[in-house]
């Protein structure tokens, strides 16, 4: 059973993640490349007649401070689509191993209810705290906003757990209450500074993240499901044949 889970986790993450890679090129990361004509446009004011950096500071040469990028073109591409792929088999993975302590299979008739609870889970309740974020735009300290996050994912996919299980009044009420208590602490605010990037383009590219990510997780759901299926219906006709 966990050869067959493992398996179809990563012949599903693969799918999803291809699919979801070629997404991403043609539609997120023009943005991202557009956006990044912005950076160093906006940001902290040093205040009139004072300078960038002072001649205190060691200079640090261009080549060594920069860190490394993979370049424009096929090498960002395929550097993108190999980390999209990865995470894929991870979250694959994951919601493999939530099946197994469940106890709830995942089929081709509920793949989709994966699916869509993955996508609640990891990107929806996250993003309305925290919404997908361009280059250049202001941001809150990076733990924590991770924090955050790991803390919204693990609450959110709590209430998924729950709803799967029961559905009485008790197990709705604390659904609820888990999705609501991380948006009711509050996510870190970014801090007060001007961005460069235009509102239109953040906007367009927090609604292409997530629709991205909502093909990802109902691609995800549906092919693990059908591989289930197809593995456990195999499984099933050879024990037949080798008891008959």
């Amino acid at each position: 059973m966990f050869r067959n889970l493992f398996f179809a986790a990563l012949v599903a993450a693969l799918c999803a993640g291809l699919i979801t890679a070629a997404l991403q090129h043609f539609r997120v990361t023009p943005l991202i490349l557009h956006a990044e004509t912005f950076e160093g446009e906006g940001g902290h004011s040093h205040g009139a007649g004072t300078p960038a950096h002072s001649h205190d500071e060691a200079i640090v040469p261009t080549e060594e401070a920069e860190e490394w990028v993979p370049q424009d073109g096929f090498e960002r591409t395929a550097y993108t689509t190999l980390a999209t792929v990865l995470a894929a088999a991870g979250f694959a993975l994951i919601i493999g191993a939530v099946s197994m302590f469940a106890g709830i299979p995942i089929t081709f008739a509920n793949g989709l209810l994966w699916g869509f609870a993955g996508f609640v889970t990891f990107s929806l309740a996250p993003a309305y705290g925290l919404a997908p974020e361009l280059p250049g735009m202001p941001a809150a300290d990076l733990g924590a906003r991770q924090v955050w996050w790991a803390g919204t994912v693990l609450a959110t996919g709590a209430a998924c757990l729950v709803l799967a299980k029961t559905r009485t009044a008790w197990a709705i009420a604390l659904a609820v209450a888990l999705v609501a208590a991380p948006h009711i602490i509050g996510a870190p605010a970014a801090p007060d500074e001007p961005s460069a990037v235009p509102a239109h383009l953040a906007t367009e590219f927090a609604a292409v993240t997530l629709g991205t990510s909502m093909v990802f997780w109902l691609l995800l759901g549906m092919v693990f499901g059908k591989l289930n299926d197809w593995l456990t219906m195999s499984e099933t006709t050879a024990a037949k044949g080798a008891t008959a």
